[in-house]
């Protein structure tokens, strides 16, 4: 079994969810004594090409040709499917993502293959090729079984994690260019979310709700995430007033995230908001409600006002840093 990668980029950097798709594949790769190629669109810096044999990149595929600067999802779908071909590959692996989730399911119709989406921890394969899937917006799992040659798998964030299997990765410079046929959307334009952390690649989230009365009092909100290095959240009452932007509204209708820790701050735990974090690997909860739903899913509460909890929290991760 062959397995292709795609690498979706930030910038001129591959994604860490990307990087964590190939150790996820690489972990595959051991009990299968499988190849791991990875694939990657559009300028990049070289170290970060070499950066992919950290984690058990075997080949990276590279394309850079001018006609594939546009993210479309159909052209870079049918360059895949084509390298797919190339390679004789059977096994298609990428993070989760607005770009990826789309470029998955054309390569499953492409390949005639069968697809597992929101995939949460590494196969079981044996006589059966079978895989484990987030369902009900968190709330269960699903044992599926892919039975066709051809498989197509999204991972959620945390899948595996980051583990490194060192390699030479061999670096391939494509000269495939974009099928000028298989254009059926112009990007125009595009806004970028602000923020030193972005919610969907951020190890810590710090999210805050309507327990912190009004927008004026988010400073403090910033300043534990920039003490912790993590990204700034909210749920989304305060962003439909505009307290924050919509582009940091965590929840089931905004952006889900499954950081390794995530911290809730004066949020009540609205299902639909715990659905977008219920990935998370530690929950912290601060509200000064103890009946608030939220405590029923977090791994550790702290009932008490924000405004006293957050400028302590603060001060102690200084003094321990």
């Amino acid at each position: 079994m062959s397995t292709i990668v795609f690498l979706e980029k930030e910038g001129s950097n591959i994604r860490k969810t990307s990087l964590e798709a190939i150790s996820y594949a690489c972990e595959i790769s051991k009990i299968a004594n499988t190849s791991v190629t990875g694939v990657a669109f559009g300028d990049l810096e070289s170290s970060q090409l070499t950066k992919t044999g950290i984690y058990g990149c075997d080949k990276l595929i590279h394309v850079n040709e001018p006609s594939f600067n546009q993210a479309v999802i159909n052209v870079y779908a049918h360059a895949l499917n084509q390298i797919m071909i190339d390679e004789a590959a059977d096994l298609f692996i990428t993070a989760q993502s607005a770009l990826a989730d789309p470029i998955a399911a054309k390569i499953a119709i492409l390949q005639k293959a069968s697809i597992a989406t929101n995939v949460s921890e590494l196969p079981n394969i044996g006589s059966k090729f079978i895989v484990r899937r987030s369902i009900y917006s968190g709330k269960a799992f699903e044992d599926l079984v892919l039975t066709s040659p051809k498989k197509v798998i999204s991972i959620k964030r945390n899948a595996v994690g980051l583990i490194e299997n060192q390699k030479d990765v061999n670096i391939e410079n494509s000269e495939l260019k974009a099928n000028p046929d298989m254009v059926d959307a112009v990007i125009t334009g595009s806004d970028k979310s602000s923020g030193k952390v972005l919610l969907p690649e951020a190890d810590i989230v710090v999210s805050a709700g309507r327990g912190l009365k009004g927008p004026e009092n988010w400073e403090m909100i910033e300043k534990l995430a920039n003490e912790l290095g993590a990204a700034v959240g909210c749920s989304k009452p305060v962003s439909d007033v505009g307290w924050r932007p919509h582009h940091e509204h965590v929840g089931q209708t905004g952006i889900k995230v499954a950081p390794n820790l995530y911290i809730a701050i004066g949020i009540s735990g609205a299902i639909q908001h715990i659905a977008g974090v219920s990935s998370s690997k530690v929950i912290v909860v601060i509200n000064n409600d103890s009946e608030a739903p939220f405590f029923k899913n977090a791994d550790y509460g702290i009932v008490g006002d924000a405004f006293e909890v957050v400028p302590k929290l603060i001060d102690v991760i200084r003094e321990n840093k």
